[in-house]
């Protein structure tokens, strides 16, 4: 199916996109709301944030398996189907959690819940790339993104005032219902676009066999691990190192999304141009936003500042990034955009475990933005070894980088 028949099918592009973007914002309130509710769950099964910070780290394990491994089953799958079948194994997985009786039953609930999140950030891509064109298609990523950016200016903050008035529960339980309005958008809104010519689970597998792409996967994972090292723990920071109340802490929240909208924003228009370029500048801006938001830690209103940055820093290099990998997996573009996500959270998980080490050794807070520096500069210098091994193979028809 060419890119041009693939948008004639979409009566309203921006619907669609819309619809997408939807999807972005359930799993990105999903993601970040573990965070908003992490002392909330922690009091109500009486452990420390450390322990209940597993419940971060599982479902960033879901993601990293998922990501590959429904990939791959669901290489032949009509894309709108999968779409709708991804976002309703999500949903189920968020109604389990609303109801665990204990921490095991909520970790491994939340596991279920990341199990589709990279393969429907994948498809998305692809399917909204299809929509408006492969030369735009940074703009395309960029809009799930955008979702997943609102979620932080609007749903996280939401879902932890929920938690706080109603019970961690209804958080989730909250979440699960957006998973239903998303299905509805992407039932009325979505074309139906069948896979690649020649998409099978085998070509998918052999995708695996790419030396480049996981090492860009592993790039993202290990730079990623610096911002989670931080985020993580954002609840904690604000009210335990800061004395913040719980409305503060909403604000906070809110910032981090604010500057991850303006990143998404700025990522796409970077990637469109250059996307070697743009992943550089990420990965050098999320360093230098971690470095000032340790600075910044003394007080609230520089906390929330050095947030703000660290959103909008973090989220031009995630556009990038998906982007970044979905040149280097051409034959199976959906694959290298889950790995992307599957990359985000290994780093999530990751960054959650280390920072809680940091916490346990009681080395501070401030502390979680320095390991998150150290992270992301060794991200980085695995990225720039990937761009010098092979560069991205573009996919045909998209201009050339320069």
């Amino acid at each position: 199916m060419t890119q041009s028949s693939a948008a004639s099918i979409a009566r309203h592009p921006g619907l669609a996109l819309f619809a997408l973007a939807i999807g972005g914002f359930t799993i990105g309130t999903t993601e970040f709301a573990a965070m908003g509710v992490l002392t909330n769950v922690s009091s109500a099964f009486h452990v420390t944030d450390a322990v209940a910070g597993h419940m971060i780290s599982a479902y960033a394990v879901g993601v990293v398996l998922g990501g590959p491994l429904l990939t791959v089953t669901t290489a032949r799958m009509q894309r709108k189907t999968l779409l709708i079948a991804l976002m309703a194994l999500y949903t189920v997985g968020n109604i389990a959690s609303s109801f665990a009786p204990n921490l095991a039953v909520l970790i491994a609930g939340r596991f279920v819940t990341g199990l589709s999140h990279g393969v429907f950030f994948g498809v998305g891509a692809v399917v909204g790339t299809a929509v408006v064109g492969v030369a735009r298609r940074g703009f395309a990523v960029s809009m799930m993104m955008a979702g997943l950016t609102v979620a932080n200016v609007v749903g996280v903050p939401l879902s932890s005032i929920v938690g706080d008035q109603l019970g961690w529960e209804w958080t989730f339980r909250l979440v699960g219902i957006l998973g239903i309005v998303t299905i509805v958008g992407v039932i009325l809104n979505v074309p139906k676009v069948p896979p690649l010519a020649g998409a099978s689970p085998k070509t998918e597998f052999k995708a695996l066999g790419n030396g480049p792409l996981w090492l860009g996967m592993l790039a993202g994972a290990v730079g990623f691990g610096g911002m989670f090292a931080a985020y993580s723990y954002v609840k904690p920071i604000f009210v335990r190192g800061l004395g913040a109340s719980d409305v503060i802490v909403s604000f906070a929240l809110a910032s981090f999304g604010a500057g991850m909208t303006v990143g998404a924003i700025v990522g796409g228009r970077l990637s469109d141009r250059s996307v070697k370029s743009a992943t550089r500048i990420g990965f050098i801006l999320t360093a230098a936003s971690l470095l000032i938001f340790g600075l910044a830690m003394g007080s609230v209103v520089g906390a929330m500042v050095g947030l703000f940055l660290v959103g909008l820093a973090s989220q031009i290099l995630g556009v990038a990034l998906q982007t970044a990998l979905m040149d280097l997996s051409p034959n199976a573009p959906s694959l290298g955009a889950s790995l992307c996500h599957s990359a985000l959270n290994l780093g999530n998980a990751n960054g959650a475990f280390l920072g809680g080490m940091v916490l346990t050794a009681g080395m501070g807070y401030p502390a979680l933005a320095w390991l998150g520096v150290i992270l992301t500069i060794i991200g980085f210098a695995i990225m720039l070894g990937v761009q010098r091994l092979k560069a991205p193979q573009p996919i045909p028809g998209l201009p050339s980088e320069s």
